[in-house]
């Protein structure tokens, strides 16, 4: 029988943050395996070590992730989930993760019995979005152009995955809209979005309110998104409005309060750190 280990991700207590489920030993699974696995955990992402030890160094491992439909190409919290995993397992320290995206380093750190892990995205890249996809996107939410802040464009960005970048104007139009699973999914998948759809409110120039929808299985929204809060570093620097860090808060609108720091630097990836703990 599969041993799969459940981690909730950018949270302290179990109750916050983002589950993931964790299969640190996945390499006799096939593809069927795994998706059936990812379905009966029903976490956002199951991530699986498809190769937990390459040549023998258990500290370099291929990792695959699956949402409960599909298979995505790269998972942020589950990333951090697994590295926390691991280091609890091995101790502390660097490890890599080949990615169907590309090598992921992360970096595990101990405060007390506190674990942080912080991975580093593959190069971000931020593209406009196709006015005719962005009207459609907008009615989903049932707003309008002027209900996003004018400082911040619309954008597709990636880091990992694809996420649409949305910034509202006012708290209350952030807090209040609703959309249509089904139809977004729809949107999502005509588009290649295999991420979420992100969603910010600026509290500040460096903090922002978050809402990652992520219409899979009973999930609409995400509580905690590694690769999105990668993407917003990434959307950030390319519109030239990035701090050195930026905090945000996720998980409030789902009753999983999460928080997910985010590093810019002037070139590169974009480091994406929190804390994880095992779910019960």
């Amino acid at each position: 029988m599969t041993s799969v280990l459940r981690y909730t991700a950018f949270a302290s207590t179990p109750d916050g943050g983002n589950p993931a489920g964790i299969v640190l030993d996945a390499g006799s699974l096939d593809d069927t395996r795994m998706q059936e696995i990812a379905a009966d955990v029903g976490f956002a992402e199951t991530a699986f070590l498809v190769d937990p030890a390459i040549a023998g160094n258990t500290r370099h491992a291929r990792v695959r992730y699956f949402s409960p439909i599909a298979e995505v190409p790269f998972c942020g919290h589950a990333t951090v989930a697994t590295a926390v995993a691991l280091a609890r397992r091995d101790g502390a320290g660097t490890v890599t993760f080949e990615t169907p995206v590309g090598p992921i380093s992360i970096e595990t750190t101990h405060d007390g019995d506190e674990i942080t892990a912080a991975f580093t995205s593959v190069e971000p890249e931020v593209a406009a979005i196709d006015d005719g996809v962005l009207d459609t996107l907008l009615g989903l939410l049932d707003i309008g152009r002027d209900d996003l802040d004018p400082r911040f464009p619309p954008r597709v960005s990636f880091a990992g995955n694809r996420h649409p970048v949305l910034v509202f104007a006012s708290r209350s139009r952030f807090d209040s809209f609703a959309f249509d699973p089904a139809a977004m999914r729809a949107l999502m998948d005509e588009q290649g979005w295999a991420g979420t759809v992100t969603t910010l409110f600026a509290v500040s120039s460096h903090e922002f309110e978050a809402r990652n929808l992520f219409p899979v299985g009973v999930i609409t929204e995400d509580p905690a998104t590694g690769s999105a809060a990668a993407s917003v570093g990434g959307y950030l620097r390319a519109l030239g409005l990035a701090p050195e860090r930026v905090l945000i808060n996720q998980g409030a609108h789902v009753g999983r309060p999460s928080l997910l720091t985010v590093d810019i630097p002037p070139t590169g990836g974009i480091v994406v750190s929190g804390t994880a703990v095992e779910i019960a």
